[in-house]
């Protein structure tokens, strides 16, 4: 259950920062609009971030302001960047 409200308010954030019309879309349709056939990797650099590629993800350039260098972000902000559960990793994004 604690996966599940994790991924809703995940969900909901990622649409807020998308905006219309996005922001109405059921997860449904999120899904085959964003999430679905994407393509990327993922690696873990500098020993402690996981970092997640995209290639050719729907509107990169909107999402790269987003989540490109999140744990940069997340300081500005007052919060944590380590992922407690995952064994205090961070967690960082491109866009290609």
């Amino acid at each position: 259950m604690t996966m599940a409200l994790m991924a809703q308010a995940a969900i909901h954030q990622f649409r807020e920062r998308l905006g219309p019309p996005a922001q109405t879309w059921d997860a449904e349709h999120l899904a085959k609009a964003y999430f679905a056939g994407l393509e990327g990797d993922i690696r873990v650099v500098d020993g402690n971030t996981i970092q997640v590629t995209y290639y050719n993800a729907p509107d990169a350039n909107q999402l790269s302001a987003h989540y490109t260098d999140l744990p940069a972000k997340l300081r500005t902000a007052g919060i944590d960047p380590r992922i407690p559960w995952l064994y205090e990793f961070l967690l960082d994004f491109r866009f290609r």
